[in-house]
Formats: C-alpha cells, structure tokens, sequence
C-alpha cells in the first residue's frame, strides 16, 4: 500500500497544516511517497500529550497491515494495551490520523519523516486553544521484516 499523504510545499515549516521532514531531505513529497508500508515489520512508538487512553511506549508489530502485536513497554502502555486490545495503531494508522486531522483542519497536523519515507514523528493539535486535544508520536527503532 503506498503512502499518499499529501504535502503543503517543499520547504520545512512549523506551520499548521504543514509537514517537516528532516534537514537530509530537500523535497517532503519525495521522503513521502518512498515509502511503501511494508508487509512486515516492527516499530516502538512513543504516545504521548491530550487525554487520550492511548498514552504510552509500545513495541508493535505488524504483518499484512495488521497490528499482530503490541507490548506497553512503560506502566501507560502496559495499561492501554490491556484496556483496548487491538488500540495501537499500524503506521498507516497514524498516516490516516495525520491525514483525517488536515482534512479536518486542525490546528497543527505536522510529520518528520526519515530518509526511507516512514515518518517518525506526528504532532497533531485540533484546535490551539483547546485543553488536551494533542497527540503526539514519535516512532523509533523502526525494523522492516527481512524478505
């Protein structure tokens, strides 16, 4: 499944409704659409900011564009796991998140992307003045399957 997300020009900026891509590349639709979620692999993502039940550090895999696995790694994401089995999202999870959050036209709905194109970091924020309505994601320790 390739990933179209759309860009708001290729220059980096903290704007809202813009996406940032790290300084080694120049063109964020060119980091975007490099990237295919693969049919396999592992990622640890970081959950954290708003009131939302999804706060945490998690190990997810993912096979077939399925969660297959998912371990709270800290007392949050122990406890988010075991209250909503099958809540942690897939990367094309936080993709689609990202991407409801411009069409709806938040506030702040920004990505940094890695060289390969998969993001690593999600800062959504649906109204500026609002208490708690952010989210923000930072994924590491991404490891697509060996084929």
């Amino acid at each position: 499944m390739l990933c179209a997300t759309t860009a708001c020009g290729g220059e980096a900026s903290r704007s809202s409704n813009s996406a940032r891509v790290p300084e080694a590349k120049s063109a964020a639709v060119q980091s975007k659409t490099l990237w295919q979620e693969p049919a396999a692999y592992a990622y640890t993502l970081a959950s954290s900011e708003g009131e939302r039940s999804m706060i945490g550090t998690f190990r997810v895999t993912v096979r077939d564009g399925r969660v297959v696995k998912a371990v709270g790694l800290d007392d949050s994401g122990r406890r988010a796991v075991e209250q909503i089995p099958g809540g942690v999202p897939t990367l094309s999870g936080l993709l689609e998140e990202l991407q409801q959050a411009r069409r709806d036209q938040a506030d702040t709905a920004e990505a940094e992307y890695a060289a390969d194109g998969h993001p690593v970091r999600i800062s959504l924020d649906w109204e500026k003045d609002a208490i708690d309505d952010e989210a923000l994601y930072v994924i590491s320790a991404y490891e697509p399957a060996a084929g």
